[in-house]
């Protein structure tokens, strides 16, 4: 998860004492406000609850805090935050999610209550579901399995995402949503017109396809994503393909019709809006796509449609940057430019830096990150996640009082064991990843250009990347 606080705000208790709120942003997305406290209660119970070693959390202080120790407290926090949120360990706690989704509700949703939320497959059908608007995305996910009949063995192959999708059948992936979030909540704060919540499969690993081709409802649910992602020009498709698959279309055939998409070059991967990026040369136009433990770029400035291919092994470690315009803080990326920056391995003993600049930075951060994790853990597990039970904790509201609350139930992840701390396959993976750590920026970070003498920079620190580590001779 991308985390940040790039601003605060003020409030009054009802005592009539100032207290600052902290406004937490997920994956470039505002999510929630908090105190000091809470998050201070939050660490606590990670450091009881979690066999792992935490960042050391921001100290207190006695007296109260001037501009500059506000200042430096937010940058403090913002720092705690993205290390824990890098972490695997932590990331896949019912804890840190638990408080997150309740921290959503208390800022943004208010007391729980039922409301319809409309979900689609990408061919456009819709399914209606009377949800809570306190249930996460896990709870309305299962919900929506048993509503559609998929056995529950393939629950966790599928996940929620907010797409806009266009007149065109353009399609364009916004989020997916995680577990710390209410999608009703979540999506009823998109600014952006046209979204919805649609279903689709959430691994990046295409030998999981062949499991699920042999059910029927899962079959047909990776045909209906197959066809619209042809469709809309994702899977480019020759015409004496595209023919064939029109008449596999008309005979009812879906399994031959994914037998035959599976052999295309992009089936299995995410595309992304055209964008920018220095490679081979500054300001090469480029239609980015990532999938199969790669990211893929074709050279829209080039006549001859130049393709350039780059492993997700031999990226060292990656970072977001954020180009501020004459402001100090960006709301919604209106006012922003952000760019994914990655060093990479171009031969032995060499690295060079590549910068896309794109406004779906942050997403591509996001689908390189869950794509090494999953190729890490099926190096270190073997296997898709394991059911492990649920757990209470405490959640502090912003005025003090506290409430007991159950974490989300039978979550799934990956561990061997059903104790509530890390098992050894958790924590095996989560020093394997780093929990794919974050490190101060150094003299090896690229190069910015700033466009005005009023645009500035902010840059996240590197994500080290652990698969890099996996890399050998014949690789190269």
């Amino acid at each position: 998860m991308h985390f940040s606080i790039p601003d605060t705000q003020e409030f009054m208790d009802e005592g009539g004492n100032a207290y600052v709120g902290y406004n937490i942003h997920i994956n470039g997305l505002f999510h929630c406000t908090v105190r000091y406290k809470q998050l201070h209660n939050l660490h606590e119970q990670l450091s009881k609850d979690l066999d792992i070693s935490l960042p050391i959390f921001p100290p207190k202080k006695f007296f109260p805090l001037t501009v500059n120790q506000q200042e430096e407290r937010r940058l403090a926090l913002e720092k705690y935050i993205q290390s824990i949120g890098q972490n695997v360990a932590i990331n896949n706690s019912e804890i840190l999610n638990g408080f997150l989704l309740s921290a959503q509700q208390e800022t943004i949703g208010g007391p729980s209550k039922n409301e319809i939320l409309d979900i689609f497959l990408m061919n456009g059908s819709k399914i209606s579901l009377n949800i809570s608007t306190g249930e996460h995305s896990g709870q309305i996910l299962k919900a929506l399995c048993k509503h559609i009949e998929l056995i529950d063995k393939y629950h966790s192959h599928f996940a929620l995402f907010i797409i806009i999708q266009e007149d065109n059948s353009n399609i364009r992936i916004l989020r997916k949503l995680q577990d710390f979030e209410s999608p009703f909540i979540t999506y009823k704060n998109m600014h952006p017109m046209g979204t919805k919540v649609v279903l689709r499969k959430s691994y990046w690993d295409t030998t999981y396809d062949i499991e699920l081709l042999s059910d029927p409802i899962a079959l047909n649910l990776l045909y209906i994503q197959t066809a619209a992602e042809i469709r809309s020009g994702w899977i480019p498709v020759a015409k004496e393909q595209q023919q064939h698959l029109e008449g596999l279309q008309k005979s009812g055939n879906k399994e031959e019709y994914l037998s035959v998409a599976r052999t295309l070059k992009y089936y299995g991967y995410i595309q992304f809006a055209p964008c920018f990026c220095d490679y081979p040369q500054h300001g090469s136009r480029v239609l980015l796509a990532i999938g199969r433990n790669e990211l893929n770029l074709r050279i829209l400035s080039s006549e001859e449609g130049h393709e350039v291919v780059f492993k997700v092994s031999r990226m060292r470690c990656w970072r977001i940057t954020t180009m501020q315009s004459g402001m100090e803080h960006c709301e919604d990326n209106n006012d922003c430019t952000l760019e994914l920056s990655f060093e990479y391995l171009v031969a032995r003993n060499e690295l060079q830096w590549i910068t896309i600049a794109s406004e779906q930075a942050i997403l591509m951060s996001v689908c390189l990150q869950a794509m090494i994790d999953e190729l890490l853990q099926k190096c270190v597990v073997g296997s898709k996640a394991e059911t492990v039970p649920e757990k209470s904790w405490t959640y502090i509201m912003r005025d003090g009082q506290s409430r007991i609350t159950m974490g989300s139930p039978s979550r799934e992840r990956a561990n061997n064991g059903h104790s509530t701390k890390p098992g050894p396959i958790i924590k095996k993976l989560a020093n394997k990843l780093s929990a794919v750590k974050l490190k101060k920026s150094n003299d090896s970070s690229p190069t910015v250009v700033r466009r005005t003498l009023e645009t500035h920079t902010t840059d996240l620190d590197i994500m080290e990347n652990n698969a890099f580590r996996m890399i050998g001779d014949d690789d190269l």
